[in-house]
């Protein structure tokens, strides 16, 4: 595998944690996911366990470790902004019955750090956490420098989505507020049917920051 930070060691360990986030796997199943060597695999696989990053299931697969639930509980502490905004998003989310995501600037993409469900049985999840590409769908160009942006099937067949800008005291874009959800109930010009509430969140959102 090609090294993502230059230090091969940590890229593999978080190429086999980015494994185990799809579901629990057995030896066999963990090599021929993450394409490393099957005694490498097993000699992370079990360290990270050592860190309480790995544990094994009742069947014995490796999958990920409790650890990681106090160490969400700690990051969410620390960014006070998914706290901040989820009064807003929800409703947002209430009012319009369609999935609403809160989206942050990450690396190279762009992090889902708030994903609160529609209330329809026909929805369309982000999961809480999910990394996605900054140059495809309307949060990517929103945290690019729009005010608003509204995207069809860009991302995904059949998915449409509005966005608006969360703005710190210096103006400064600092999230994006997205709402998306089937074509068939959002239409092809999602900005049009709920952009002004979008907008009104993200407005609500930058006001609580600015408080």
């Amino acid at each position: 595998m090609d090294s993502v930070s230059g230090v091969g060691v940590i890229d593999k360990g978080v190429l086999i944690l980015h494994a185990l986030a799809r579901g629990p796997l057995d030896l066999a199943g963990l090599q021929e996911a993450t394409g490393l060597p099957r005694a490498t695999a097993h000699r992370l696989a079990v360290a990270l366990e050592l860190h309480g990053l790995v544990r094994r299931d009742p069947q014995g697969r490796f999958c990920l470790g409790f650890e990681w639930i106090r160490l969400g509980q700690a990051a969410e502490e620390q960014f006070p902004l998914a706290e901040i905004a989820r009064p807003a998003l929800t409703a947002l989310r209430d009012e319009t019955g369609e999935s609403v995501q809160l989206y942050v600037a990450d690396a190279n993409g762009r992090r889902c750090v708030v994903s609160l469900e529609s209330t329809h049985g026909l929805r369309w999840i982000v999961p809480q956490g999910a990394l996605l590409p900054l140059d495809r769908g309307s949060a990517g160009r929103v945290l690019r420098g729009d005010d608003v942006a509204e995207s069809v099937e860009e991302r995904e067949p059949g998915v449409a989505s509005v966005s608006a800008a969360v703005r710190d005291r210096n103006r400064r874009v600092i999230a994006a507020v997205s709402l998306s959800g089937p074509v068939e109930r959002l239409s092809r010009e999602p900005r049009r049917r709920f952009g002004r509430a979008v907008e009104a969140a993200a407005a609500a959102v930058s006001a609580a920051v600015v408080r």
